[in-house]
């Protein structure tokens, strides 16, 4: 008989609870064991949707924040991209690993940074971006390829495609998938400091350069829906238009300014650009510091959520400017809480800190718990981020190797930069009054002068964005060929060159020259410190035209980012040319100088008499330029001068007489100037 039947059904509850416990517990393990061996967001083969969806499900309200931080590499550590599970960091202009530094150097940095985001939790990578407007323009030893007013001129949307997939490969070579760039804003006024990161003031010039967003990504799928982001593969980069919207647009040209122009207006000048790189697959956006008819555009909700993102169905991500988030308060950063929830609630996904990130952090997640913005749009704008980061490869392809180093800067690169360059130039003069051509100069001639603050300084060859933000003036900072130089190997070894950055009458007048070519113009700028009211030539430009022209034939190049005052000196000069900010490659000028190609460039911005008429775009009641938009001068080349002369007259025997005078004027004409006969 059982005294105590309670105790042994009790002992064998006990028993099947501890049983049940045995099994759940070795079946959670199970369950966890199998889902660290297969995650869907890890497997390559799962659509990207369902990798996004998979990882964004697994993020903690503090990863998902992270992922929306930016911060520049002069704050960061492996350290605190593991803490903060940071989305993404920036090299700032001029920001570089170590002066000079090699792609060894930059790939070496990068990766270390990464490492820091790996080793996190979920293991989700950084992605590190960089300024690379005119060519990998941080990077010592880069091609510098002229800037956007330069390839405006040039009408060939092929060649920026060609200049984009080359900028790709070098930003690749240094480990980095992702620019800032391109700057597609449509410049409405020169005194814009901007200006020059501008194709043209005509917004259709400006859609046809947006084919260097295939250049730099690489051609969307056949198949692929609107508004998705493309980057196809390791030689490819993450590209980024900017500055979303009217930044061309405002005051003055007062950079960070208010725009003041209707819907109508702002749609059909400063928005197109943008709906056809959508199109074509770009992966993110770049928010304007400018206002438009007041509003900040960093906390525009209409224009960043409504018409970027639901009316042009734009998939990537949008990103802030530099501390562009501070400035939506005046002054900047007074209320930084609340610039925080406008620009998250605008439409903004990813934010350029670039320093204060713990602050950012801090307000974003407070505004979260306490549900002023809502966890939605958290997570649309990490889904953003996410998406851009597993179409760049980014899960596969964390860690940058060395396959590319060489890459940077190779002879291919620069010889598309001097085709570039070339095509960019733009002849506005070519003989006093428009009689007695001087160009194509002499190869030969005895004794010529080179002057000018511009003729030997490959920093202001380069303008701003240049190595570092302002850029730079001299030879030392990186790799490349000035004009001067670009001279001394064109003309014959028995030319006498004569440099002189600012001589004086007396010297012109006693030497006796054949010709001169006279370099001047503007300084290295960037952003608000080239906004201008004068745009004056940098001196002693001025002087240096009067005490050269007034002795002496002469051809004044114009080294500038935008049309600048050149009304004063044009009757004293023979040549003019609009060399705008041509890069590296100095050689792309004296190529059509000299003959060995012809001028075709066209002027993609209306070159004004007086700054009085500013602003001043082709289509205005009151236009009247000192030479149109459209305009420029055409040559041909030494070759095609002498294959036309000695083809003439073919077949046309009834004129014999006529070629015969024709032909001996051609010999005289390229034989005073010394031009060789094909032999």
């Amino acid at each position: 008989m059982n005294y105590f039947p309670n105790a042994e059904r009790k002992k064998k509850m006990v028993r099947v609870l501890v049983q049940i416990v045995a099994i759940t517990c070795l079946w959670w393990w199970w369950a966890s064991l199998t889902d660290a061996q297969y995650m869907k967001y890890k497997d390559p083969n799962q659509p990207v949707s369902v990798r996004v969806a998979d990882l964004l499900s697994r993020m903690t309200l503090e990863e998902k924040i992270g992922q929306m931080v930016q911060i520049d590499r002069t704050v960061a550590n492996p350290g605190i991209l593991k803490s903060y599970f940071i989305g993404s960091v920036l090299s700032g202009g001029g920001s570089a690993p170590l002066p000079k530094a090699s792609a060894v150097d930059w790939i070496n940095m990068i990766n270390e940074y990464q490492k820091g985001s790996l080793s996190t939790r979920l293991g989700i990578p950084m992605m590190y971006g960089i300024d690379a407007v005119h060519g990998h323009n941080n990077v010592f030893n880069a091609t510098i390829f002229p800037h956007n007013i330069g390839l405006g001129a040039t009408r060939d949307s092929e060649l920026v495609r060609r200049i984009g997939a080359a900028t790709a490969v070098e930003v690749r070579a240094t480990g980095i998938p992702y620019v800032f760039a391109p700057c597609i804003a449509v410049c409405r006024d020169p005194r814009w400091g901007r200006c020059y990161e501008s194709y043209s003031e005509d917004h259709k010039i400006v859609q046809e350069m947006t084919e260097i967003v295939p250049g730099l990504q690489g051609d969307i799928p056949a198949d692929s829906l609107k508004g998705v982001p493309f980057v196809g593969g390791k030689k490819k980069v993450a590209a980024c238009v900017k500055h979303f919207v009217g930044d061309g647009g405002t005051t003055k040209g007062i950079n960070e300014n208010n725009a003041v122009i209707d819907r109508h207006g702002l749609l059909s000048i400063h928005m197109p650009a943008y709906s056809d790189s959508i199109i074509k697959g770009v992966s993110t956006v770049m928010v304007s510091y400018s206002s438009w008819n007041g509003e900040k555009m960093h906390a525009n909700r209409d224009l960043v959520t409504g018409f970027l993102k639901d009316t042009l169905r734009f998939k990537g991500f949008v990103i802030s400017d530099w501390e562009g988030i501070d400035r939506i308060t005046s002054p900047p950063h007074s209320n930084y809480s609340y610039s925080v929830q406008a620009a998250i609630q605008a439409g903004i996904d990813m934010v350029m800190v670039p320093f204060k990130y713990t602050e950012f952090i801090d307000d974003l997640t407070n505004l979260v718990k306490n549900s002023i913005i809502p966890m939605d749009r958290i997570d649309d704008a990490v889904a953003r981020i996410l998406l851009v980061k597993f179409t760049m490869g980014l899960f596969e392809n964390p860690l940058a190797d060395f396959s590319l180093v060489n890459e940077l800067g190779s002879q291919a690169h620069r010889d598309l930069a001097r085709e570039a360059v070339r095509k960019s130039l733009v002849l506005l003069k070519n003989g006093k009054n428009g009689t007695n051509p001087l160009l194509p100069l002499s190869k030969k001639a005895p004794k010529i002068l080179v002057a000018g603050s511009h003729a030997d300084n490959l920093g202001y060859q380069c303008g701003g964005w240049t190595i570092t933000w302002q850029g730079f003036s001299d030879n030392s900072y990186t790799r490349g060929t000035t004009i001067l130089g670009a001279i001394t190997s064109t003309v014959d070894p028995s030319t006498e060159i004569v440099y002189r950055e600012n001589p004086d009458s007396n010297f012109v007048k006693s030497d006796s020259f054949d010709y001169a070519i006279v370099v001047v113009g503007e300084h290295p700028y960037a952003e608000s410190s080239g906004d201008s009211m004068t745009l004056t030539m940098a001196d002693p430009g001025p002087t240096v035209i009067k005490n050269v022209c007034e002795a002496v034939k002469c051809v004044i190049v114009i080294i500038s980012g935008r049309p600048i005052v050149i009304q004063p000196y044009l009757s004293s000069v023979d040549v003019l040319v609009a060399a705008w900010l041509p890069g590296t490659e100095g050689q792309g000028v004296t190529d059509v100088l000299f003959g060995d190609y012809g001028f075709s460039g066209k002027l993609s911005r209306t070159w004004f008499r007086t700054v009085d008429q500013l602003p001043m775009n082709v289509g205005d009641s009151h236009y009247d330029p000192l030479f149109p938009f459209g305009f420029g001068l055409t040559t041909e080349s030494v070759k095609e001068l002498v294959s036309r002369s000695t083809s003439a007259g073919v077949g046309q025997k009834p004129y014999i007489l006529a070629n015969i005078v024709s032909a001996i004027a051609i010999l005289y004409f390229t034989a005073s100037r010394g031009f060789r006969q094909p032999t």
